[in-house]
């Protein structure tokens, strides 16, 4: 399995528009930070987790000439917005694309993205199959998922979990039955928004918490903040086995 982090920033993205910190100012590329999102290649398989408003941009960098399927982890915008893009996928594979997700994820894509789905389809428009889920394990494609779900808030949210790679992003709280599914993970992607505290995001300090108390061979942070602080710098802050993300960051299972 490679993992392929296409974004690691929060739902404005880093460098955030008209801020001129010193992050938003960096020259450091681990400092530029697209909405977050992930590509799975597994098995000859190829996936994506959450396509956001930056998903063209990422899979053109990416060079990804493979999509054979996607799965929401959650309904909000910065995750889902890119989804028109997997038409060129439509175009080359000739298929229809697989679409994961809960049911109010399903239904929100059903209204923000109506066209796609009306009776009389406008020529070129996406070709999409959706798969509704729960929270229990299934399938895509012959792989194994196990969904995790997390709170975002009051929200919601479906991680995932692949053999030995955990995908946890929005949130900051998880149940202790579904952290049971994350033990024993060898790579853990996990949320960690800034260093103050939020209502809906794991702070740094949490998510070190948990990280730890989960015990990953190696967790890499993601859906960052320009508040966090640099990239460099936060690095020598955090323990040996916990890293930040970045994006373009390949990770190989």
């Amino acid at each position: 399995m490679v993992v392929t982090l296409l974004g690691t920033g929060t739902s404005s993205g880093v460098p955030l528009i008209g801020c001129d910190c010193a992050v938003c100012r960096s020259a450091d590329f681990r400092d530029k930070r697209l909405r977050t999102s992930a590509h799975i290649a597994i098995d000859g398989r190829s996936f994506v987790i959450d396509t956001g408003p930056d998903f063209r941009q990422q899979v053109l960098r990416l060079n990804l000439h493979q999509l054979d399927a996607v799965l929401f982890t959650h309904e909000h915008k910065d995750h889902t917005a890119g989804l028109d893009e997997i038409r060129a996928y439509n175009f080359r594979s000739g298929r229809d694309m697989p679409v994961y997700g809960r049911p109010t994820v399903l239904a929100q894509l059903q209204r923000e993205f109506a066209y796609i789905f009306a009776e009389h389809r406008y020529p070129g428009i996406p070709r999409i199959q959706l798969h509704e889920i729960q929270n229990q394990p299934f399938e895509v494609l012959g792989i194994p998922i196990i969904p995790i779900e997390v709170m975002h808030h009051r929200l919601p949210v479906y991680g995932y979990r692949i053999g030995d790679f955990t995908y946890l992003t929005d949130l900051n709280a998880i149940a202790e039955p579904e952290l049971d599914k994350v033990y024993g993970t060898r790579i853990l992607i996990l949320d960690a928004l800034q260093r103050q505290p939020h209502i809906s995001h794991f702070n740094l300090d949490q998510a070190v918490a948990l990280a730890e108390r989960i015990g990953a061979e190696r967790t890499y942070f993601t859906h960052i903040s320009h508040k966090l602080g640099m990239h460099q710098d936060v690095e020598k802050e955090l323990p040996p086995s916990i890293r930040l993300g970045y994006d373009g960051m390949q990770i190989h299972l």
